[in-house]
């Protein structure tokens, strides 16, 4: 079970997630002192790291929209998080997958900050409010490419299992 630690609408662009004036630093190891740099206090928390990995993010539809910057997605991921939105925008979403971001996308999501949340059986449960919600699956290779972290491991291991046929 993970606790939703911020609550965001609908629109959230890849300059809010990650703003351009950070886009001189691009190493996955460095982007996530920059995720929500403008949201001092939420951005104050995951530097501290009071916010555990796994926790969640809820946001409405169009989540990482405007620029194809692949540092919004590489700064969530840095913290493990676990982003729960109505809908992503397009190339967010493909660089997300190709990172192996945790994402799920469920249309009828309703959470705010605090709730316990568990993803159950092809549903979001908030744990909170008792009630539970479907999730739109993603395509099997792009589960896949997710579940092993990213593109790079994915195409890895599959490298590594044809060399051992």
């Amino acid at each position: 079970m993970s606790k939703v630690v911020i609550k965001l609408g609908a629109d959230i662009s890849t300059d809010i997630i990650y703003p351009g004036r950070f886009m001189a630093t691009v190493l996955p190891n460095e982007t996530p002192q920059y995720a929500f740099a403008d949201n001092v206090d939420f951005n104050k928390k995951l530097k501290a790291k009071e916010i555990p990995a796994g926790s969640v993010i809820v946001a409405d539809t169009n989540f990482g929209c405007g620029s194809s910057r692949e540092q919004a997605a590489s700064c969530l991921k840095g913290y493990d998080l676990t982003v729960i939105a109505k809908g992503f925008a397009r190339i967010f979403l493909q660089n997300a997958v190709n990172l192996g971001l945790n994402m799920v996308i469920c249309p009828d999501i309703e959470a705010k900050e605090g709730d316990e949340i568990a993803i159950e059986h092809g549903k979001v449960v908030n744990k909170t409010t008792g009630k539970s919600f479907n999730i739109i699956p993603f395509p099997k290779a792009q589960q896949s490419i997710i579940d092993a972290g990213g593109l790079i491991p994915y195409a890895r291991a599959k490298l590594l299992a044809q060399a051992k046929k």
